[in-house]
């Protein structure tokens, strides 16, 4: 099994191998417009179709390198190569592979894989390759869209309705200067311009000081008991918190709105997931006869004294 600095090294390769060629391969090209009355244009080429797994890329010393063989190689995230067009990337993977079995082939003449060190690496990736493949089998059984729903309708109904706050605000060092800036806006200024121009917030003050919607446990005390007792539209006197002085704007006020299956979906597939797979393991353990050897000793009863 190769280790993986020699598939960070080949990867690098790869990559310094495929840099020249990409910013041809990347270049806008304008395809040839066909004519009206030309078969191209009446009807489209079918898609050819996925080449078998059995099939054979290449070959070295007169073992075979296959399809499949590239599709697993090309799931390893040390050989990822993002801006690389499909037939540059098989193309990098061939050469990958071909590299990779001539190592091999050379590592079993010297007799690297006759060590007892090398056998035990063996067998610790075997086992290790059988669990994850074990574990995503799991994983695709548990993800059903009946138990996807079931945890959703569970989860919605446990949520609390939750009041949230749209607001502005200005930050400044000092309330000598918050109490002027509050004069103005309540003086007819527009808020989001005097924001953009004096706030001290790197946060917000490109924005006019907008803070989006907030509920109150995001904001610190002193801000969010001031935000949360102003109508919509009220701009606040001077408000002081570790950060500075605020002046706060309230433009709206609202239910927070219940999250939708769409947006819990990839949480609650990754809890279905990580639970199913839990449970797995603690059954397998549960079935097990587990011996260790830095298990404390039994506590030893004393025997009871004669009478």
């Amino acid at each position: 099994m190769p280790n993986t600095a020699l598939l960070r090294r080949v990867s690098a390769l790869a990559v310094m191998v495929a840099m020249p060629g990409l910013a041809l391969a990347q270049a806008p090209q304008k395809a040839p417009t066909p004519a009206a009355n030309t078969p191209a244009a009446a009807s489209p080429v079918a898609p050819a179709a996925a080449p078998s797994a059995d099939a054979v890329v290449a070959s070295v010393n007169g073992k075979p390198i296959t399809q499949g063989d590239l599709a697993i190689a090309a799931d390893d995230p040390a050989l990822s190569l993002p801006g690389v067009d499909e037939a540059q990337k098989k193309s990098l993977l061939v050469d990958y592979m071909v590299d990779l079995r001539v190592g091999a082939q050379a590592a079993e003449a010297a007799k690297v894989g006759d060590t007892p060190e090398f056998k035990r690496k063996l067998a610790y990736f075997r086992d290790k390759l059988l669990l994850d493949d074990y574990l995503e089998q799991e994983a695709k059984r548990a993800v059903t869209p009946e138990a996807e729903h079931a945890i959703f309708d569970q989860t919605v109904k446990l949520m609390k309705p939750e009041e949230e706050v749209h607001a502005r605000h200005i930050l400044v060092d000092n309330e000598a200067e918050a109490k002027k800036i509050a004069a103005r806006i309540k003086g007819g200024e527009d808020f989001a311009k005097v924001a953009a121009e004096a706030s001290k917030d790197p946060g917000s003050k490109a924005e006019g000081g907008d803070l989006g919607w907030f509920t109150k446990e995001r904001m610190v005390p002193d801000f969010a008991n001031a935000a949360f007792a102003m109508k919509p539209g009220q701009v606040s006197d001077p408000i002081k918190t570790q950060f500075g002085w605020h002046v706060i704007k309230v433009e709206e006020k609202r239910t927070k709105p219940q999250p939708t299956f769409d947006e819990l979906k990839e949480q609650i597939d990754q809890h279905l997931i990580r639970k199913a797979q839990q449970d797995m393991i603690l059954k397998l353990r549960s079935e097990a006869k587990i011996d260790r050897a830095d298990a404390p000793p039994a506590a030893q009863t004393a025997p009871e004294p004669k009478k």
